[in-house]
């Protein structure tokens, strides 16, 4: 006899109670929320991979590059969570966003605000926890009109253009 597992998912608003009250602790280092390295995909809170140092450079070159061509234009956020919808909030190494004059301080950058999304990828390219088959498809789903993934193992760039439901 099999039984089924269910899940019990999370909205976005339960996700930063549980930041707030304790349960995924405050950080207190200024590029991600919660010291637990953890992330809201589909309602599931994903432990997020370590970060490599050759991660590390490249996301750092990836945000200098954009940083100085944007300036004044765009708005650069580096590994700060995108609210996409009420269960998912990922952390994208990179996002470009629409300029807003009080930098997303009232709430994170929404679907509508993102002009472009960088995943670096050395650990999560393999197929079972890969950003290309979860990410990714993730960023089609919530109409996000271009996503690059950066293959740091294989030296090359992926560009995701046109997105479907099914996918770029």
């Amino acid at each position: 006899m099999s039984v089924a597992l269910l899940k019990r998912l999370f909205t976005v608003e339960e996700y930063h109670k549980m930041g707030e009250s304790g349960i995924l602790k405050e950080g207190d280092n200024a590029t991600h929320r919660y010291r637990d390295r953890v992330e809201l995909i589909r309602g599931e809170i994903v432990q997020m991979s370590p970060i490599s140092p050759i991660h590390a450079a490249r996301v750092k070159h990836l945000n200098e590059l954009f940083g100085s061509r944007l300036a004044g234009r765009g708005t650069v956020g580096v590994q700060n969570p995108v609210e996409l919808d009420d269960r998912s909030e990922p952390q994208p190494d990179l996002s470009v966003l629409r300029r807003r004059p009080d930098f997303y301080r009232t709430g994170h950058p929404q679907s509508e605000d993102v002009l472009l999304l960088v995943e670096v990828a050395d650990t999560t390219v393999q197929p079972e926890q890969s950003d290309r088959n979860i990410k990714i498809l993730l960023y089609a789903e919530d109409n996000i009109s271009e996503v690059w993934l950066v293959n740091v193992n294989e030296q090359y760039l992926e560009v995701y253009r046109e997105p479907t439901a099914e996918g770029y």
